[in-house]
């Protein structure tokens, strides 16, 4: 089985159209979507394409999934991120459900996919997270590959003979740019799709109602921040809180 994996899309839906338009992601047998979505500019647009997506689309839920529901509801925590509470406010009563019946893991062909850890949707993991703290999140997990995202990072690694990916971030990526995916089949491939930022970026301004989204473009899409910067900010916080 062909599978591609898309994580945190965001809701910048010219990044999701460019990767959806690769090849491999069209033949691809599955598509699964590894969590947070919609918490970006064009939430129900991406909503509404991942819907189009049918059965081909398996949904992982992720962090920002929740919290947009519960938010939208009016009984969210408070996330620190202007845009959340906006995109919140886009949603319709029909699209809370389909949020709140994400699963926290799936797995497909003996792979284990889930947005953050197998137990929790915003543990922090890193590409150079000990061997102690792989343990500990992954205990009790019998697949030997897990894919994960959630810090918008890719990699893969070794931790006590399974094999772990991150794909990255499709929408805002954290180091080069471009919208990041992997496909999995023969072995696992990490990819980047370039798609034109500038355009991007004025698709965004013309079709967001997102009073700053000129500068919230400009952040996430066209420069974003680099991994080392990103590293150094969740190296901080890697025993468990939550990432952007």
């Amino acid at each position: 089985m062909r599978i591609a994996v898309l994580s945190d899309i965001h809701g910048v839906l010219p990044a999701l159209e460019a990767v959806l338009a690769e090849p491999d992601v069209v033949a691809a047998d599955r598509i699964v979507l590894l969590g947070d979505m919609l918490a970006g500019p064009m939430p129900v647009e991406t909503l509404e394409r991942l819907v189009s997506l049918g059965e081909r689309a398996v949904w992982v839920r992720g962090n920002a999934d929740r919290e947009l529901a519960a938010s939208a509801r009016g009984d969210g925590e408070f996330v620190p991120d202007p845009i959340f509470p906006w995109a919140a406010r886009q949603l319709r009563p029909g699209d809370l459900p389909v949020l709140d019946a994400l699963p926290l893991t799936v797995t497909l062909d003996g792979v284990l996919f889930c947005h953050a850890t197998p137990r929790d949707d915003t543990e922090i993991v890193l590409v150079d997270s000990p061997l102690e703290r792989w343990a500990e999140v992954l205990d009790g997990v019998l697949a030997s590959t897990v894919v994960l995202g959630h810090t918008h990072m890719p990699f893969t690694r070794l931790a006590d003979r399974r094999l772990i990916v991150n794909p990255g971030s499709v929408g805002m990526p954290y180091g080069t740019g471009g919208a990041h995916w992997a496909l999995l089949g023969n072995g696992v491939d990490l990819r980047r799709t370039r798609y034109d930022v500038e355009a991007a970026c004025r698709f965004l301004a013309a079709h967001c109602a997102y009073p700053d989204i000129e500068e919230w473009a400009d952040s996430f899409v066209r420069n974003p921040a680099s991994d080392a910067e990103a590293l150094r900010v969740f190296s901080a916080s890697a025993r468990g809180t939550s990432a952007t």
